[in-house]
């Protein structure tokens, strides 16, 4: 366990010093270009950028980090004498399951509650000094909205710019069951923050009456009240890592029943807290199914193994995230899939080590 532990912990501390340098190098002219300070990058953003660079990856440095060490132990016989001396390989595989299991939990506690305050931290810097010129006209440019927000009203807009909080081609639906009772257009909307108004210029109201002609009232200005701001109709697209996860389920139910597009990426965020937690027990007996015996090639071939099985791992969980994210994979099925193929692998390797 100390071995383990130690291992980990070392590999962890350079991985971070190395990205902390390598990240650093590369954006300090545009830390300084756009108003902020070297320390205030070392204090209002590393840290919490290196807490979830550590975090992502832990899985990955558990499996690289159990092979070395277990390499090690094989190359210098140990497991040998272990095992001659009647301990079996269950017994062997204990302290790395203790392991393991206690590194999942830490993850898992910060996976769900922890990190999501460290990414409000983190973006908030981000956005305001590192964020690439392309990016920024990506997210400040006109969208177009459609939103449900509530159960029989309806809010459309062409385009909606969050630089000058206003948008055109505004329409808001009311029905009753199926049949439409109340709709509002207008050319343009300002949003007015201070007051939580909508302000519609060149407007015009229908009342649809039953058994009677529709009711129609114009104007040039009118100011009305929605239950939901503009940010609540348009998130941003980071929104869901900086919540929590008792947030974050709520918040996905709000965006189902809008009829967000973007449900499937926030699902996605949500189940990966559990799985990221839950792989470095799969990737830890995998690693120790591998690296338990002695091979010719030693401790170099037992690396290249674990590191290409690594970048299957990382390569195989993007993939699927990214068919979730389209709709074409159920986002729950995509977080798991890595797992669920390492996981029968390890079965497989685990038990053919331990009767070999």
């Amino acid at each position: 366990m100390r071995n383990f532990i130690g291992t980990f912990v070392f590999m962890t501390m350079l991985l971070a010093i190395i990205v902390l340098v390598i990240d650093f190098s590369q954006r300090i002219s545009k830390i300084q270009d756009n108003g902020s300070t070297i320390g205030a990058a070392l204090t209002d953003y590393y840290p919490f950028f290196l807490l979830w660079m550590v975090n992502t990856f832990l899985p990955i440095g558990v499996f690289i980090s159990a092979i070395y060490f277990t390499s090690r132990l094989a190359n210098n016989t140990e497991i040998v004498a272990m095992t001659s001396g009647g301990m079996s390989f269950f017994r062997l595989t204990r302290p790395y399951l203790i392991v393991a299991l206690s590194i999942g939990a830490i993850s898992f506690v910060v996976n769900h509650f922890w990190l999501p305050e460290a990414n409000i931290h983190k973006n908030e810097y981000y956005y305001n000094y590192l964020q690439r010129s392309s990016n920024e006209r990506e997210y400040f440019k006109g969208r177009p909205i459609a939103a449900r927000i509530s159960p029989n009203e309806y809010i459309f807009l062409h385009n909606y710019s969050r630089i000058t909080n206003n948008g055109n081609g505004f329409l808001f639906q009311k029905f009753d069951g199926i049949d439409l009772v109340y709709s509002l257009r207008a050319n343009d909307l300002i949003w007015n923050q201070e007051d939580s108004i909508y302000s519609l210029n060149r407007y015009y109201e229908r009342f649809v009456r039953e058994g009677k002609r529709d009711s129609l009232v114009y104007g040039n200005k009118l100011e009305q009240r929605f239950d939901v701001t503009p940010d609540q109709l348009l998130p941003e697209g980071y929104v869901a890592e900086t919540m929590n996860s008792i947030e974050l389920r709520k918040f996905i139910e709000r965006e189902k029943f809008k009829g967000s597009g973007s449900v499937s990426v926030y699902l996605n965020e949500l189940y990966q807290r559990t799985s990221l937690p839950f792989s470095s027990i799969i990737l830890t007996l995998l690693a120790l199914s591998l690296a338990s015996q002695k091979k010719r090639g030693g401790l170099g071939l037992n690396l290249a193994i674990g590191i290409s099985l690594a970048f299957v791992y990382i390569f195989g969980n993007e993939a699927s995230k990214v068919l979730a994210s389209v709709g074409d994979l159920d986002p729950l099925l995509a977080v798991w899939m890595s797992n669920i193929i390492f996981g029968i692998l390890t079965i497989f390797l685990y038990f053919k080590r331990a009767f070999s």
